[in-house]
């Protein structure tokens, strides 16, 4: 059980899982529905304030690297694309619900990148991210659940 519960846990705080993956695995592994919520929902809130800090640490550490730099780029130039017309237009609320939306691509990791690039306020962004963490991961726990009785 318990070895449900941490990957359940790495799951949902890996760039390539997040909650989204994390709740419903956790569910059909036999966690708690609540449980699997909690620790899923904990992972995912952990994202922000975690890649936030490291990307600023890094840029400031390692921006003179070439290799570095380019890869930087590269991954803001993704985010912005992803995220310019919500963020833009609809600021705080508009990041709440790039990352609320359940898809792949349009959770804490990539709604984190674009608050850092579009230089959003670090407490704003972090409630907006929060919210739309909590909203997905309610819906995806409420998914998982009823999925798991039909089956």
């Amino acid at each position: 059980m318990f070895v449900d519960q941490l990957h359940v846990f790495l799951i949902s705080i890996s760039p390539f899982g997040e909650a989204r993956l994390g709740i419903p695995y956790g569910v059909f592994k036999g966690v708690p529905v609540l449980l699997a919520f909690l620790i899923g929902w904990i992972a995912n809130l952990l994202i922000f304030p975690l890649l936030f800090k490291t990307v600023d640490f890094s840029n400031s550490l390692f921006w003179n690297n070439k290799f570095y730099r380019k890869a930087a780029v590269y991954l803001s130039k993704r985010a912005k694309k992803k995220t310019k017309n919500n963020i833009e237009k609809y600021g705080f609320w508009g990041l709440m619900i790039f990352v609320m939306i359940p898809l792949p691509i349009t959770g804490s990791y990539m709604g984190s990148l674009a608050a850092y690039i579009f230089r959003m306020e670090y407490k704003k962004s972090f409630l907006a991210i929060s919210t739309g963490v909590s909203i997905s991961c309610i819906l995806i726990a409420l998914g998982a659940y009823f999925g798991v009785k039909i089956i």
